[in-house]
């Protein structure tokens, strides 16, 4: 049984398989994405956020999904290209996943069930968060509506001065 953030591994927009572990020593921002959402304009504040800090340490994983309003309808190519195209994503996308239910990754299902969410641990909607110690502890979930703004605290504390 996985049990550790870098036990996991998912698959790249690009296709290829990436560990977690290659993010050891990191402090990892984990989000579910979706490019038709009211909340979308929240890649703008993650891709701030991660060339601020990029440098310090900090890395975020960007997971696109359809499972909250068919809001993720496009295929690895356009959801690639909006992320680009749109707001100047820089940070690593995989590829599209579920976050709830029996299809749900293996990454989130750990999550989920590390931090507790309310009510209930399924995720809520698109852009939750899930920020990840440097030693691959899970540390604090965060919900849909927090803008990526008010994680700045969190992560300057998790990060090395």
């Amino acid at each position: 049984m996985k049990t550790n953030f870098y036990d996991f591994n998912a698959i790249t927009l690009q296709g290829k398989e990436v560990s977690m572990d290659s993010y050891k020593g990191k402090v990892v921002v984990v989000v579910n994405t979706a490019s038709k959402c009211g909340l979308t304009p929240q890649y703008e504040g993650l891709e701030k956020l991660y060339k601020q800090y990029k440098d310090k340490g900090l890395v975020i994983l960007g997971f696109p999904c359809n499972q909250f309003a068919n809001q993720e309808p496009g295929g690895e190519k356009q959801i690639s290209e909006g992320c680009l195209i749109n707001y100047g994503v820089s940070f690593p996308m995989f590829s599209k996943i579920d976050v709830n239910g029996s299809n749900a990754h293996p990454l989130y299902k750990y999550l989920k069930n590390e931090l507790k969410g309310f009510p209930g641990n399924e995720i809520k909607w698109n852009f939750g968060k899930f920020m990840i110690d440097r030693n691959g502890k899970p540390y604090k979930r965060f919900s849909p509506i927090t803008t990526p703004e008010k994680l700045r605290k969190d992560i300057e504390k998790l990060l090395p001065d």
